[in-house]
């Protein structure tokens, strides 16, 4: 059973409207036409510089911040991936997050505020991302280094992983996804039953946006949904997913394919939890960031 504080919580979501969002592609093309005008800030809460040393720096286009302990050496390395269905940027819970990875897991984590779609497709992001990747990689040996992406960002994260390793073989210690956006069609049977008990998303929504990150490639081309790529010689991963969302049928069929594939894959589906509650103020939350900051801490060992 689902605490009482996240039942409240998917309650509160729904009479906020937040599925209104993703409601209809009308409703998402307002949203990119208004970020567009008004573009929304990404930049890290000032009170993440009491606690951590913050810099920025740009590949190409994208800033890049760098977060690391406060007076201390960081001991692993990780690559957060951030959601927003690839239209919204960093908010405040994500840089929640990326705080408890470095104050509790003591990690330098590498932040993208990567190009929003439309200008920012998948053709253009995945290489990107998959450079950051190998550079914070070569950069400290592969042991030690942990790519983290929730929704959209999973997706993205695990594309990257994908041309990594068919670039070169080379992966890093573990991959953590947190309610993965891998497939942005929005097609498999199982969603229309999902998406009635889902506080946060709906189909029509998310469908444009993914249109939108795709661009000019195919709905299936790995690049803008990985669940079509291999997962072979992946590292391994760990996948939280709650089952009042609508994408934890990617989450599953990840798991399918990865263990055909001869993947390592640990599978957290929590019953009755909500898109990305790992990020969220709620008993299971805290349980899955204990999780996270664990897993960090076991490739620090290997490095």
């Amino acid at each position: 059973m689902p605490s009482l504080r996240s039942r409240a919580l998917s309650v509160a979501l729904i009479a906020a409207g937040r599925r209104r969002r993703f409601g209809s592609a009308e409703a998402v093309r307002t949203q990119v036409a208004e970020s567009m005008r008004r573009p929304a800030s990404h930049l890290p809460p000032r009170s993440l510089g009491r606690v951590a040393e913050v810099s920025r720096t740009f590949v190409g286009a994208w800033p890049v911040y760098e977060v690391s302990p406060l007076g201390e050496e960081p001991t692993a390395r990780v690559l957060y991936v951030h959601g927003g269905g690839y239209i919204n940027e960093l908010v405040r819970a994500h840089w929640s997050l990326i705080r408890t990875l470095v104050t509790q897991a003591q990690a330098r984590v590498v932040v993208p505020a990567y190009i929003l779609a439309p200008r920012g497709t998948a053709d253009r992001t995945v290489p990107v991302a998959a450079d950051l990747l190998s550079g914070l990689i070569a950069g400290g040996g592969a042991g030690g280094t942990v790519l983290l992406g929730d929704s959209a960002g999973g997706g993205l994260a695990l594309a990257a992983a994908q041309r990594l390793r068919d670039r070169n073989g080379t992966q890093p210690s573990r991959i953590v996804l947190i309610s993965p956006w891998l497939d942005v069609s929005m097609s498999h049977p199982d969603q229309a039953a999902i998406e009635a008990g889902d506080p946060m998303l709906a189909r029509p929504g998310l469908r444009e946006a993914g249109r939108l990150y795709a661009g000019n490639l195919a709905a299936d081309d790995p690049r803008v949904s990985p669940l079509h790529g291999s997962f072979a010689g992946l590292a391994p991963l760990t996948v939280f997913t709650g089952t009042r969302d609508v994408l934890t049928t990617d989450s599953r069929e990840l798991l399918y394919k990865a263990r055909a594939a001869g993947a390592e894959v640990e599978f957290i589906e929590e019953p009755g939890l909500p898109h990305d509650y790992p990020l969220m103020p709620l008993p299971e939350g805290k349980a899955a960031r204990d999780r996270i900051v664990q897993l960090v801490r076991a490739a620090a060992a290997e490095s």
